[in-house]
């Protein structure tokens, strides 16, 4: 198993391009596999499609979510497939699977005054506070995932055309508007305190460390917590919470969801979708505190 799950992250990464991430995530799917199988002591020889079932109800007695087991069935097909269609099995015993049936909660938001309050909370004056002030605005204005924020470069950045170029899941680049508030803030930062923090070594990343190196998503995620912190908001606010809200708030304003699509870099619309119901929620609440007879 371990062999083969090595070869298949090869492949993913070579052959498919696709990202770190996606590697991890698969690799993390296949270990718990892996795990399984010797807990059972079972071979790939052994597995079939009743024994992929029963190790999904394992993962899901141990308390994986919904959203996580959908994942793990997808790299299950797609593991098996490969292995099948290389002649390392006589059959994929993964195709027959079900995938678990989506939970249908909603994506979490933060209120467009809270933004406001954690964005101006932000002192340019103050040590990194340029380079703070920028990131959460760049989150809040073009939607950016963690990764696609970490991995922004100079030669990305338009500012005479107010965009920025990112690339997303599946190496997949799109074009994202850049506010005039966040161009504002990008520019007083890249002039300002970016130079203070370039060393020998410093690449084009945007966004820089104290030691000039670019900015690892576990410290970004810190710097979310600590700003959102200083700024007196109880709410849990991390990164993938602005992206959330720049939707929400977007359509709420009238927006477009095919526009909302392809600023966020979704392939497939249902994937925007799940934002309607966040407003139609909204709406729902509205009507019950305020209509007599709601």
């Amino acid at each position: 198993m371990e062999r083969e799950t090595e070869g298949f992250i090869l492949y993913l990464a070579t052959e498919r391009g696709l990202s770190a991430a996606y590697q991890l995530s698969v690799r993390q799917s296949l270990e718990a596999l892996a795990l399984w199988m010797r807990a059972k002591e079972l071979t790939l020889a052994d597995l079939g499609t009743q024994e992929l079932s029963t190790f999904l109800s394992d993962r899901k007695a141990d308390g994986l979510i919904a959203s996580s087991l959908r994942i793990t069935a997808v790299h299950l097909k797609v593991f098996f497939r490969w292995l099948a269609a290389r002649g390392k099995l006589p059959m994929d015993p993964a195709e027959p699977l079900i995938s678990p049936r989506p939970d249908h909660t909603l994506p979490e938001t933060i209120h467009s005054g809270d933004v406001g309050r954690l964005l101006d909370s932000i002192d340019p004056a103050r040590p990194l506070g340029r380079r703070d002030r920028a990131m959460l605005e760049l989150f809040y204005a073009s939607g950016l995932r963690l990764s696609e924020l970490c991995q922004a470069r100079l030669e990305h950045v338009d500012f005479e055309e107010g965009f920025i170029r990112v690339t997303g899941k599946g190496n997949k680049t799109r074009i994202v508007p850049v506010g005039g508030k966040a161009k504002e803030a990008l520019e007083s930062y890249l002039h300002n305190e970016r130079p203070t923090l370039v060393k020998k070594r410093t690449g084009s990343h945007v966004f820089l460390s104290v030691r000039g190196g670019a900015l690892s998503p576990d410290r970004v995620r810190e710097v979310v917590k600590e700003r959102a912190a200083a700024a007196g908001i109880d709410q849990n606010v991390y990164p993938h919470l602005l992206r959330h809200s720049f939707a929400t708030h977007l359509l709420e304003g009238g927006a477009d969801l095919r526009v909302i699509q392809e600023l966020l870099g979704h392939a497939d619309i249902a994937t925007t979708q799940i934002y309607t119901h966040v407003d139609a929620a909204r709406l729902k609440s509205v009507h019950r505190q305020f209509h007599p007879r709601g």
